[in-house]
């Protein structure tokens, strides 16, 4: 018998408890057929020499935001900005050197700001240029002056869209800062990006996935909402494969607002969806169409997210949701009439409770979805919601690198107690459901490793612990980052683990996360990236 490859040499930590450690994988046509004794007599092309690193399953971040990643690499990075004079610091040394007309900046934090941006200093910095700043929360925008006059937002009256604030001070003024829906009124000058722009942004993005051992990502939100970036962004995606710039395998969730109605027999249900019908699932292990995406309600960071209670910093406020309940419900329900699974973003615990109200609806009515429903986020989730979960099959997929990097805001806008149910991950274990690892980035830091650690660790970036009873082991947090993220996406069985007859997607590690001390989790080195026993990033040594 002659495969393709066979690594030797090496630490490796299958994932499969049937077989947990092995030091020789054979591979063949893009899938692992054996491991050290079955690989006996059988004859290898090549023999890579791992030299004794570790061996894990690939990585799989079961939500972020390529696109918008890929382009936060060539756009102004406010990271780390804690003042204001900062910010027009930055933006002025960005208008000397970039001859663009807009200022667009992501990365900013206005938790970790002692002050508040203001929009004729935005105007000053930028020499009147127009300045368009990208929260981190992904759920909030701020203009300048100018750039509020470019999308047509003057000092006059105007009404709030639904779902949206436009902020105004005391004195009906709009002070530049635009919440959820309202930044659809950006998008609408700015938007559409052109497809080759959002190509190089997915191929800088993927680039970087590969450097950090993820082989596999699903895009939480595509084609429209505030969230797209093209109609016929999709269409990019199938280019950037094209061209070569795609190293991982991709999964992407269309918007509910860019699904159409549906015509069809009068025996069928009320259906919406792309047009010909296609719907989740469509596609291939390299790039597939994953369920729809639905906001339900908006962020923890900005304090818009549906709570069953008022925020503790914020008498009177409990958030809300991003539209009308019964028109939400029955565009949801329309979409699972096509045949669309269903990724519900919610993040209080009223939201959820909404959300698995439509998941269950949806099931009863047509049946289980062709890939799993899911949760998005769960910044607050219940014991008895937890429990609703696992009953109805319902994957949680939370970021735990939020905790290290916003915890600290966080914990003071849900009080001690519901801090403790806040973006759970033991006791969706614990009562039998899908767990899934993901960082929503860029709101946050999306290295898989440092996701691994924030699993294990759960402490705020003041070193505070933040709901300590949901951190997970070692070996939990991996998983989760690898065969809970392949079950949430519909590919469980078929990656995440290294066997035979799965997907020989592979990440090779200087160290084992079990012998470093858990502050060094985050920084061992990927040796190796392999998509399909092909390698993405690095290599091994050919003897």
């Amino acid at each position: 018998m002659r495969i393709d490859a066979i690594i030797d040499n090496a630490r490796v930590l299958t994932g499969d408890d049937a077989r947990p450690t092995a030091s020789r994988v054979g591979i063949w046509a893009g899938r692992i057929v054996g491991l050290d004794e079955q690989l006996d007599g059988v004859h290898a092309d090549r023999r890579l020499d791992a030299d004794g690193a570790v061996l894990l399953p690939g990585f799989n971040d079961a939500h972020a935001h390529s696109v918008w990643f890929g382009q936060t690499l060539a756009e102004l990075d406010l990271a780390g900005a804690t003042t204001p004079d900062e910010v027009y610091r930055r933006i002025e040394q960005r208008v000397a050197t970039d001859p663009h007309d807009w200022v667009v900046a992501s990365g900013f934090n206005p938790l970790g700001l002692a002050g508040r941006l203001d929009r004729d200093a935005l105007d000053r910095a930028s020499g009147g240029r127009p300045v368009w700043i990208k929260h981190a929360s992904g759920h909030a925008a701020t203009m300048s002056g100018e750039g509020l006059r470019r999308i047509g937002i003057d000092d006059g009256p105007r009404a709030d869209p639904d779902g949206g604030v436009i902020a105004r001070d005391h004195r009906g003024r709009p002070t530049g800062l635009l919440e959820e829906n309202a930044m659809r009124i950006v998008q609408d000058v700015l938007l559409p990006d052109p497809l080759t722009a959002i190509e190089d942004a997915l191929g800088r993005a993927s680039a970087q996935y590969a450097r950090e051992g993820i082989t596999s990502v699903t895009d939480a939100g595509i084609a429209g909402g505030w969230i797209g970036h093209s109609p016929r962004e999709f269409a990019a995606y199938q280019r950037a494969r094209e061209r070569g710039l795609l190293r991982t395998r991709t999964q992407a969730m269309v918007t509910l607002d860019a699904l159409v109605e549906l015509a069809g027999h009068d025996d069928d249900p009320r259906a919406i969806g792309l047009t010909a019908g296609i719907r989740s699932g469509a596609g291939d292990d390299r790039l597939q169409l994953g369920p729809v995406k639905v906001f339900t309600d908006g962020s923890l960071l900005g304090s818009t997210a549906a709570m069953s209670e008022d925020y503790a910093h914020d008498h009177g406020n409990h958030g809300y949701l991003q539209g009308d309940p019964e028109a939400m419900r029955a565009q949801v329900l329309a979409a699972a009439g096509g045949d669309w699974a269903l990724a519900l973003h919610a993040i209080g615990d009223a939201a959820i409770d909404f959300a698995l109200d439509l998941i269950d609806e949806a099931q009863r009515l047509h049946g289980a979805r062709p890939l799993p429903s899911r949760i998005e986020h769960g910044g607050v989730v219940r014991p008895d919601q937890i429990a609703r979960m696992a009953q109805l099959g319902v994957a949680l997929v939370p970021q735990p690198r939020f905790i290290a990097e916003y915890g600290d805001g966080m914990a003071e806008r849900l009080g001690p107690e519901r801090t403790l149910r806040s973006y759970p991950a033991a006791s969706v274990l614990r009562a039998g459901g899908v767990l899934a690892g993901s960082s929503d980035r860029p709101v946050a830091p999306g290295e898989p490793l440092r996701i691994v650690q924030a699993f294990v660790e759960r402490r705020t970036e003041s070193g505070a612990p933040y709901g300590p009873d949901e951190r997970l082991t070692i070996d939990e947090a991996l998983r989760a980052c690898t065969a809970g993220s392949a079950a949430a996406t519909g590919w469980g069985g078929r990656k995440g683990v290294l066997a035979p007859g799965m997907l020989a997607d592979i990440v090779v590690l200087a160290d084992d996360p079990h012998h470093v001390p858990t502050e060094r989790i985050g920084a061992i080195d990927v040796v190796a990236t392999l998509v399909g026993g092909e390698a993405v990033h690095g290599t091994l040594a050919e003897r």
